[in-house]
């Protein structure tokens, strides 16, 4: 295993500063705010069940409404892990997990490929969750998938509550995240018939 799988990304914009920092081999220990206390509390469980450790400091004009901060935050986390992955070598490269929150069930499924996309099955049952706009996550998700040049599916089977749904949105893909990028010692250079990816 490497050193160290570790990354510390910064973006400051007219309209948001954000700074992250991640690693790889955590316990899944959240730290910070970004000012939208259910996004922070998303982030929380996204953190805790993928095992990687996530500091996130930041601000944006959350006065206009949360759509910069929440897009900028999935921004930097994907430059994040694809600045720690690196050269992706030992990873397992692909995870998947079904996360299940009361009567709310989530799937989601990960490739660190470098071929950036996002798949988005998830109907919403509502606008907002509080103040919190339900559309973020799905923007959320779409800037760390580019930004982590990663295919990433979501799709929700079953829900009603909003909350819960989000919750398993988030804990499915944490936990689907922090299993593909973690080494598996049976894999030698890349995990690609190609020797890159």
């Amino acid at each position: 295993m490497p050193e160290v799988r570790k990354a510390e990304i910064e973006r400051k914009t007219k309209e948001t500063s954000i700074h992250v920092i991640l690693n790889l081999d955590g316990s899944g220990e959240f730290k910070g705010s970004v000012g939208v206390p259910f996004f922070e509390h998303m982030l929380d469980l996204f953190t805790k069940h993928g095992l990687f450790d996530l500091t996130i400091e930041g601000k944006g004009d959350i006065e206009v409404d949360f759509h910069h901060t929440v897009e900028d935050v999935g921004i930097c986390i994907g430059q994040a892990f694809k600045k720690a992955l690196g050269d992706k070598k030992g990873i397992a490269r692909y995870g998947g997990a079904f996360i299940p929150m009361e009567s709310a069930l989530a799937h989601a499924v990960i490739d660190f490929c470098n071929r950036p996309y996002l798949k988005w099955l998830v109907e919403s049952k509502r606008d907002k969750i509080g103040e919190y706009d339900a559309e973020l996550t799905e923007e959320f998700f779409r800037a760390f998938a580019m930004n982590a040049a990663a295919t990433l599916h979501i799709r929700l089977l079953f829900g009603e509550n909003m909350h819960h749904i989000h919750e398993a949105i988030f804990k499915a893909c944490g936990r689907a995240i922090g299993d593909a990028a973690r080494i598996d010692p049976r894999v030698k250079g890349v995990l690609s018939t190609k020797g890159v990816i």
